[in-house]
């Protein structure tokens, strides 16, 4: 059982932790992940902005999260975040993360949500129906290149 939820302020912290757990997983090295540490760090302040999403199972444990932010005004918003808890990976909490985040950001006018995937989701995010369009540079590590997706709402 998955409960999909807001974030609260108070679990910034432990999202944060989620977020760099979940990078790990995939066998960046530390300097790696000390770089993304800011850009990964949840905040109260972005959780008090509402679109800060929580997984949790049946025992309240944090499966994983997600969130949106706006990203232009043709109706766009960017994924800005999907991380999981290594433990919960390939157990549909990242589908029903997905599904909920932009079902909330369909709620609020998007007709599209823009993802920055890191590499290693690039075939999670094909799979749920989002379209590769290209590529973006990072803004963590120069010359690094992120596949870009779209997905319509």
């Amino acid at each position: 059982m998955i409960r999909i939820r807001p974030a609260r302020a108070g679990e910034a912290a432990d999202l944060s932790a989620l977020c760099m757990r979940s990078k790990a997983h995939w066998g960046y090295d530390e300097d790696f992940l000390r770089r993304c540490e800011a850009e990964l760090a949840i905040t109260p302040e972005r959780i008090a902005r509402g679109r800060v999403l929580a997984a949790e199972d049946e025992d309240g444990r944090l499966l994983g999260l997600a969130a949106a932010e706006p990203f232009d005004a043709d109706g766009c918003f960017d994924l800005a975040l999907l991380f999981i808890e290594p433990k919960a990976i390939r157990r549909r909490v990242g589908k029903q993360l997905f599904a909920a985040v932009a079902a909330q950001v369909a709620r609020e006018g998007a007709k599209r949500l823009r993802i920055e995937a890191d590499p290693f989701a690039a075939g999670f995010y094909e799979k749920l129906g989002a379209r590769r369009i290209g590529e973006v540079p990072s803004t963590t590590i120069a010359g690094r290149m992120l596949p870009l997706f779209e997905f319509a709402l």
